[in-house]
């Protein structure tokens, strides 16, 4: 079973997360911030992968430190779910069309993480939601899930699209990268023997 449960309490945050790799995107999302469930609904429903998220955070303040967390758990799931990845398909890549947007990512889960972001997002706010947290939602899920990503924003100018294409894009390329590869489903997918 590549599933895995990710409980993460703090001073500013206190978050459960449940995955499943080998679901078929259903997903229950709570973090108080109503712009970002829906984008994390995006996550799940097209990666695949059934996500149960609640978070608790310090929203009086801000939406940074729920959004955050929720990226370092997030990250933290996915690499217990994966294990020692044998049998992975472990690179995918996602070219997505939204309207005006039009996002590209493009991951490799090595274990080695890195995120490269050139998405320009001209308006500061999504309704309340500070648009700066979705790269930071990013960073934190590639650094605690082992993952190098790229993700560029091609063309676009409403930002609600050129989000909403970012996180389609990532789970597409995600839903590519975590399915297992029938023709080396018991291969660890590295000539180091390791990721």
């Amino acid at each position: 079973m590549r599933t895995a449960e990710i409980v993460r309490k703090t001073a500013e945050t206190d978050i459960a997360v449940s995955i499943d790799l080998d679901g078929t995107g259903s997903y229950e999302m709570d973090t108080g911030v109503g712009f970002f469930d829906h984008m994390l609904d995006q996550l799940s429903r097209h990666s695949l992968i059934d996500m149960k998220v609640r978070c608790q955070g310090d929203l009086h303040i801000d939406d940074h430190h729920s959004v955050e967390d929720t990226g370092i758990a997030l990250g933290q799931a996915l690499a217990k779910a994966l294990g020692d990845k044998k049998g992975i398909r472990r690179y995918g890549s996602c070219l997505l069309p939204m309207d005006d947007a039009l996002v590209r990512a493009a991951l490799d889960l090595s274990g080695r993480p890195y995120l490269v972001w050139n998405v320009d997002i001209a308006a500061q706010k999504i309704g309340t939601f500070d648009t700066e947290l979705v790269r930071e939602f990013f960073q934190a899920f590639s650094t605690h899930g082992g993952i190098t990503l790229h993700v560029d924003a091609l063309h676009g100018f409403n930002a609600h699209h050129i989000v909403e294409a970012a996180f389609k894009a990532v789970a597409r390329a995600l839903r590519e990268a975590v399915e297992t590869d029938p023709r080396k489903s018991d291969a660890i997918p590295s000539t180091k023997g390791a990721l």
